[in-house]
């Protein structure tokens, strides 16, 4: 049998499911389920801020503003 090729995929869910799958590999045997909880929930609280911070980066209101169809979508005021 030939030896499996691993490929990197764009897909976020895919990748997020790879990063569990590392780290729970890393602990090995978990002592109970709420471990696991626990662990998984990190995970995916450290994933959501690193999405949060990368869609703030490029993904701005004034940015898309200019894509809308509809002139009567408008920015809300920003505090200065």
């Amino acid at each position: 049998m030939a030896p499996r090729t691993l490929i990197s995929v764009t897909n976020p869910i895919e990748r997020l499911n790879g990063e569990i799958k590392r780290r729970t590999d890393v602990v090995g045997i978990f002592p109970n389920e709420d471990a696991i909880v626990r662990l998984v929930g990190a995970i995916l609280l450290e994933q959501n801020d690193e999405w949060a911070v990368q869609r703030a980066r490029c993904m701005t209101l004034k940015t898309i503003a200019p894509l809308s169809d509809d002139p009567i979508v408008g920015l809300p005021a920003v505090a200065g």
